[in-house]
């Protein structure tokens, strides 16, 4: 879910154990993690608590596992939110609509680099970018995943293939807003996933790993135009979500 609940229940910043490294990209500190030859590359777009989350880097982790790139920029420059910082004082310093501006120049010296594919996944707060950067087809394919900040018109705006997964308690994107998102892609015939059954938050100590780790994958086979098998009920008690037909 999106909103106060997420931010009572911040991550704990610790030595995770992760595979990856931190690189500068354009003008950003990002988490960089899988093969840097790789012709696909993924932008992880955080939540308020910053690219330094664990379980963040886990995930970026695991997707970097099935051969990708995986980029998680630092939009917040050091200064995610923190238990201390009220997010209303917060949101006046770290607005996402600066940030794609600070996303552009980390695609193209993705693209410089040799990568021929970009997919973009943002996380509550991070859905705003992803979802700006699909408006002008910055990248080939978007999914957000519990957004905050997206409005309809927003949606109505993008241009690629996207992937939504909703909470079922949601002050910010409710079940019901997702379903005018949903009719507004059909409407404007963008290839689209949507699912509401997730009651879990990302980044936070309450999150459920496993759910997000599927769904950013089924998100880019299709970016690759592949197939996947899976089980969702499987995927929600945390165990194999799927395999390569």
């Amino acid at each position: 879910m999106s909103g106060p609940q997420c931010c009572e229940n911040p991550p704990a910043i610790s030595s995770a154990d992760v595979s990856g490294e931190v690189l500068q990209i354009a003008s950003l500190n990002s988490y960089v993690s899988g093969k840097p030859d790789s012709k696909t590359a993924v932008l992880l777009v955080s939540d308020v608590f910053g690219y330094g989350a664990p379980k963040l880097r886990q995930l970026a982790d695991k997707v970097a596992s099935a051969g990708y790139y995986v980029v998680v920029p630092d939009f917040f420059h050091g200064d995610p939110l923190t238990p201390e910082t009220k997010i209303e004082d917060w949101l006046k310093n770290h607005a996402p609509e600066p940030a794609v501006e600070l996303a552009k120049p980390v695609l193209q010296a993705l693209k410089e680099k040799g990568v021929t594919k970009i997919g973009a996944a943002g996380f509550c707060w991070g859905a705003k970018v992803v979802v700006e950067l699909a408006k002008d087809a910055e990248i080939q394919f978007a999914a957000i995943l519990h957004p905050s900040f997206v409005s309809l018109d927003d949606i109505k705006g993008v241009k690629v293939p996207i992937a939504i997964l909703g909470a079922e308690i949601d002050q910010r994107s409710p079940p019901e807003l997702i379903k005018e998102f949903e009719a507004a892609l059909v409407a404007n015939e963008v290839i689209f996933l949507a699912n509401v059954k997730c009651t879990f938050c990302l980044l936070s100590e309450t999150s459920h790993l496993p759910v997000h780790v599927f769904f950013v994958f089924l998100s880019i086979t299709f970016l690759n135009n592949q197939n996947l098998i899976f089980d969702s009920k499987k995927c929600l008690r945390g165990e194999a979500v799927g395999k390569m037909p």
